[in-house]
This record gives structure tokens, sequence and C-alpha cells, in this order.
């Protein structure tokens, strides 16, 4: 931390916390926006970047996803206020974080839901697309009447998958 948490405005914080994230330090990203929170409690963008951290780094799943979800109807609320487009930018880093603290959490599908989410905001954010790519493609059920998970469907994908190459 270059700064004390005294210092700076909440835009100065979100760029050194991305800048930790860009070089991978999330422990101390993390450490930072704890504090920072203390004093920029109603901030959407730092309240997101403060529950992905939460998950990832803090384990605390629950509470993190719902700083992430309160932190975009916050946003919700202050866009409504001030609609231009750099707004639209914002809720898919919002969407992107969410989907990482849903990550954190092993819930998968809420991720992708999500990700989608973000990309309907910004279609060209290139952290929602490489999150999307990372999360990768499920390949489609043999028998779409029984569920993925059962032994029918596996052995039969599997089959279907030697059988293909």
């Amino acid at each position: 931390m270059s700064k004390s948490t005294g210092e700076m405005s909440p835009s100065g914080y979100l760029r050194e916390v991305r800048a930790l994230l860009a070089k991978g330090r999330h422990r101390e990203a993390y450490q930072l926006l704890e504090a920072v929170m203390l004093k920029h409690p109603g901030d959407p963008i730092l309240l997101s970047y403060s529950g992905y951290l939460t998950a990832s780094v803090g384990g605390k799943y629950r509470k993190g996803i719902e700083s992430c979800e309160r932190a975009i109807l916050l946003f919700e609320k202050i866009s409504l206020l001030h609609d231009d487009g750099i707004n639209r930018k914002f809720s898919a880093v919002l969407y992107l974080n969410l989907a990482k603290a849903y990550l954190a959490g092993e819930k998968r599908k809420e991720a992708f839901a999500a990700l989608q989410k973000g990309q309907r905001f910004d279609p060209n954010n290139r952290e929602v697309l490489a999150e999307l790519e990372g999360m990768g493609i499920r390949k489609y059920v043999p028998l779409p009447f029984l569920e993925r998970s059962n032994p029918i469907n596996t052995l039969f994908g599997r089959m279907l998958r030697k059988i293909r190459g």
C-alpha cells in the first residue's frame, strides 16, 4: 500500500486495488479494501471488489456474494440519476466481481448467469470474456430427459466421446 487509508478518493483506492490485483497481490488488495470500506461504505464499485475479495481471499462466500449484490443495487440507483455510457462498463465489472464471488463459493451456474449479464452491458469487456472462456463450455447432455449427473447419462456420454475420438 503506497498511501494510508485516509488520503485518497474512492477512485484512487480503486486504481490501487486494481493495480494490486494485476500484480497478483490479492491478499493486500483485500486488506486495503477492508480498511477503505470503513471510510467509503456507500461506494458501489469498492463494495463490489470488497465482496469479490471477501469471497475469494477471505473465504466468506455468502458475505462476499451479498456485498456484490448490494453493490449492484446501489449502482443501479446511482445510474438512474446519472445515465451515461460509462455506467454500462462499470455494470459489467460489477457482474464480473459477482461471478468471481460465486465461483469462489463453487456456484458455477450463478457465476455463468452473472457473466452473461455483464457481457450484455459490455460485450467487449476482456475480463468478462476471459472469465467466460475460463469456465469452459459444457458439452450437450446425451439424454436430456435425464439429469446431467445421472449414471446412465454419464456412461453414455463417455462412450460417445470414445467413439468420436
